[in-house]
């Protein structure tokens, strides 16, 4: 198995730009004031339970 290489060549720290920059922060607390979620998972996560919800009614 290959190992992944570091973006910062110390092995075991990493940087993030996007957590840097406060983007991953203004997502979470997007997601949380509107109840819908911001990553490709929740929102298909949701809509299929929305879609659940119309045709069988619970």
């Amino acid at each position: 198995m290959a190992r992944r290489k570091s973006n910062t060549g110390i092995p075991g720290l990493s940087f993030s730009w996007k957590r840097a920059l406060g983007i991953s922060q203004t997502k979470q607390r997007i997601a949380r004031q509107t109840g819908i979620p911001t990553t490709k998972a929740g929102m298909e996560r949701k809509l299929g339970k929305m879609i659940l919800k119309l045709i069988f009614g619970k």
